[in-house]
């Protein structure tokens, strides 16, 4: 029986005929001490590749990338120019728009990149992983209890290392030499001309037209 970073009943979104018999359910409640130390050694063999993961997204020791350097001073320009003093507020604008919308899609949905197929097992891994990782770029403490699921429970004496290397990463980013709107202008027309024969313009701009359609009237 395979036993992960989660158990079987704390997977509500399986199918029913995915789901272990009630009996199981019963049991797992009943004896969860078993159960944790399962998760407990899955944690530790999947530890260092968490660890790899973490280091390589919030790593400055290569070059940012230009768009990110470019929009990360944007979100402090703007913050300056509206008064906006509050450091977790600029902090939750750049988790919002990358962490939270780019790498956690990556993480939780690795075939977007790889041509893999997940199965149940690896996917309630990656839920845990994925959550790790979004606790991990705010800014306020978790309270954890008793009560708290044991996937969070899992991960709560590492979060604190793992924030100080978002904060880190905010920080090497905003220390480094600043992007022009003639060097973005540059490197975007450098993508669009290596990469202007592999897109379809005309379904690109049938999505476009989609999303202005349902959203007229905001935009």
């Amino acid at each position: 029986k395979l036993w992960h970073l989660v158990k079987p009943t704390e997977e509500p979104e399986l199918p029913k005929h995915r789901r272990g018999s009630l009996r199981d359910r019963e049991r797992a409640k009943a004896i969860p001490e078993i159960y944790l130390t399962r998760l407990l050694s899955m944690k530790g063999t999947l530890q260092k590749f968490v660890d790899d993961l973490f280091q390589v997204i919030l790593s400055t020791n290569r070059p940012v990338p230009l768009a990110v350097k470019y929009f990360f001073d944007l979100l402090d320009e703007q913050a300056m120019h509206y008064g906006i003093a509050d450091p977790e507020t600029i902090h939750i604008w750049k988790t919002n728009s990358l962490p939270l919308r780019f790498w956690i899609n990556i993480i939780k949905n690795p075939q977007f990149v790889f041509d893999v197929q997940t199965s149940d097992n690896v996917d309630a891994v990656l839920l845990v992983i994925a959550q790790t990782f979004m606790d991990s770029c705010t800014i306020a403490d978790h309270k954890l209890g008793r009560d708290s699921p044991i996937n969070k429970l899992l991960y709560a004496r590492d979060i604190p290392r793992y924030k100080q290397m978002v904060e880190r990463y905010y920080a090497d980013i905003r220390q480094t030499i600043s992007a022009s709107d003639q060097e973005m202008n540059s490197a975007l027309a450098e993508l669009s001309r290596n990469y202007s024969g592999d897109l379809n313009s005309l379904v690109a701009l049938h999505e476009l037209y989609k999303y202005i359609n349902k959203y007229y009237d905001q935009v």
